[in-house]
């Protein structure tokens, strides 16, 4: 697909795919701050504008030679950093350092979330339990199994 014809809507699309906001994008490619957000809906309700911003996406994907995989293996390397147990510290005012208190903590959110977004693309929770059975879901396992993560 070639360029929009409308100038502003290619501009919109252009913007839109920075930062995905839609009122800013349009504010961006010329439309006023009051009509903004009315105009960005419209836009992106019409056909040939969502194709070029897909067309823009994936122009993007690949100048940035971002993979299913690249984010896969990204999302397990939070969960790996994210469940690295770190001790908890404390100051002793006898030695005037900081020491471990025995306790430890770990980035349960960041883990939360990463392990979230590869369980739906595995489709864990889509209800179509045999896309996660037969797809990635016993490589993500095995992974985890080898790196000692499987039991955290």
């Amino acid at each position: 697909m070639a360029a929009l014809e409308n100038l502003k809507h290619e501009r919109f699309a252009h913007e839109y795919v920075i930062d995905y906001n839609m009122t800013k994008a349009a504010i961006r490619a010329g439309y006023s701050e009051k009509s903004a957000s009315t105009q960005a809906c419209k836009m992106l309700k019409k056909g040939n504008i969502l194709a070029r911003v897909k067309e823009l996406q994936c122009e993007q994907v690949e100048r940035l030679c971002i993979t299913a995989d690249l984010v896969m293996l990204r999302l397990m390397g939070v969960v790996d950093k994210s469940m690295q147990a770190e001790p908890v510290m404390r100051f002793d005012f006898a030695t005037k350092t900081m020491v471990e208190t025995g306790e430890y903590t770990f980035d349960s959110r960041g883990a939360n979330r990463a392990l979230e977004l590869l369980g739906k693309h595995v489709g864990m929770f889509s209800g179509n339990q045999q896309q996660a059975d037969n797809g990635i879901l016993p490589a993500l396992l095995s992974y985890f199994q080898k790196n000692g993560r499987a039991s955290d």
